[in-house]
């Protein structure tokens, strides 16, 4: 990432300090009063040439580059890496961006936490959902939650949207990303990263924007854009005990509203 990218693609509030107004809804509060963001992957397709097709190749059969964000409540991204290949795991991107890139990585402070999907581990300073539970918010377009487990993934899935909120205007907005140019590989990654740090300015500045305006209107809507290409995370088996009791804590209060 270039360094005027970077200079753009930052929490905020680096010591997050404060709790962001989605938060203090009824839905969420006090339950995720001390969520800070959330994290997931996207795929960006790229033409790479012969002796790289099976590398870039992912689950949907297209070439792709693995792109980690790191998302706020206000849609801004606040940490991007890209250049992984379509093939990696969402879990090596992931550990990429904590390990080699730990000193950019806006890591959760103590108390503190982003949302993930299941495609990563429940641990300290990451709430995933129940795995093995209907999760996405359009699967209970039929029946509504039922018992602690779906209510926490369904309430979950509703705040962690934001994320691919942000992914499906970015695409939406910027539509060279359905087809970049065919440069090398790293000139792709800055043309996305490029994109993604223009998303925050665009979000920043306060504009008139059709594309962002259409999801302030409904906090539920999802562009389908988000998720063109996009493989169904592989499931990862949770690890920290202490941040299953804190899941199970969260799924029992929003059940009896304690």
């Amino acid at each position: 990432m270039d360094r005027l990218a970077a200079d753009i693609l930052k929490p905020v509030d680096p010591t997050f300090s404060t709790m962001h107004d989605r938060l203090r809804s009824p839905r969420f509060y006090p339950y995720f009063k001390d969520c800070i963001g959330a994290i997931d992957g996207t795929h960006i397709p790229l033409t790479v040439p012969s002796n790289l097709f099976v590398q870039y190749l992912n689950r949907k059969g297209r070439t792709t580059q693995n792109v980690l964000a790191v998302c706020d409540f206000d849609m801004r991204f606040s940490f991007v890496l890209a250049g992984w290949p379509g093939s990696a795991h969402d879990m090596r991107v992931f550990n990429d961006a904590t390990s080699t890139f730990g000193d950019q990585f806006p890591h959760p402070p103590p108390g503190k936490y982003y949302l993930v999907d299941s495609g990563y581990p429940n641990r300290l300073g990451y709430l995933a959902p129940y795995k093995g539970t209907k999760y996405h918010m359009q699967e209970y377009r039929n029946v509504g939650p039922q018992g602690k487990e779906e209510i926490f993934n369904y309430t979950h899935s509703s705040l962690r949207n934001v994320v691919e909120r942000a992914f499906g205007v970015m695409k939406m907005k910027w539509r060279m990303l359905r087809d970049v140019p065919p440069y090398s590989t790293v000139k792709q990654s800055m043309i996305i990263c490029s994109c993604m740090a223009l998303h925050n300015f665009m979000r920043t500045s306060g504009v008139h924007d059709r594309h962002f305006e259409q999801l302030n209107r409904d906090a539920n809507y999802v562009p389908p854009e988000a998720f063109e290409f996009q493989p169904d995370p592989e499931v990862v088996e949770d690890e920290w005990n202490v941040m299953n009791q804190f899941r199970d804590s969260i799924a029992t209060a929003l059940c009896t509203g304690v």
